[in-house]
């Protein structure tokens, strides 16, 4: 994809996740693979209301080719999806209420969820008893450490649809941007699930 139609795509994308609800205020970030490298917000921008001017373009190694702003401190992590994961040709980065509530409810490194048909919406998932396994991670404001404690759990547990960051939100991927908004709205609609089960079974 060249970097016009990626930036298309992700000004399109930012109006329909931000219209769910999963990019407050400037939160977020998202990314797409291209030709030369990749393509990324630059921080500090409402994902609702994107321009083609709000984006950079990185080379492979992330170093800025152009475009005006400053990258977010998570573009690291989302290049080292794209490096751990080489199929990887989108990376959607969103703060939804039932994933940061989520990550913070589930003590463990690991959310399971099982039992839903929803988790068909993911790639490679056939069955409802198919378990669905999203590593979480500790925030950390240095990316760099995150990025490599990433990297790390992937060696032993390879990292598929998504990854959460405790208190911060979801990091979906994908193939290409379709596959990844697909796994956002899959996921999200798997965690609020969650969310209300576990609220019925508190009031028994």
């Amino acid at each position: 994809m060249n970097s016009d139609a990626a930036k298309s795509a992700l000004i399109e994308a930012g109006k329909w996740i931000s219209h769910k609800g999963w990019v407050p205020a400037t939160g977020g970030n998202f990314s797409i693979k291209t030709h030369n490298g990749f393509v990324v917000t630059a921080s500090g921008h409402d994902k609702g209301c994107l321009s083609p001017q709000d984006f950079l373009e990185l080379d492979n190694k992330g170093n800025i080719l152009s475009g005006q702003g400053k990258p977010s401190a998570e573009t690291a992590l989302h290049l080292k999806l794209y490096h751990l994961v080489p199929s990887t040709g989108c990376v959607l980065h969103t703060h939804s209420v039932a994933a940061t509530v989520l990550s913070r409810f589930e003590k463990s490194d690991v959310l399971q969820i099982n039992g839903y048909e929803m988790q068909k919406s993911l790639s490679g998932i056939a069955c409802h008893h198919t378990p669905v396994s999203i590593a979480i991670f500790d925030n950390d404001q240095n990316i760099e450490r995150l990025a490599q404690q990433v990297a790390q759990y992937h060696q032993l547990h390879p990292i598929t649809h998504a990854v959460l960051i405790r208190g911060h939100g979801l990091y979906a991927l994908g193939t290409n941007i379709n596959e990844t908004r697909r796994h956002i709205e899959g996921l999200e609609f798997l965690f609020a699930c969650e969310l209300e089960r576990i609220k019925l079974e508190s009031i028994k």
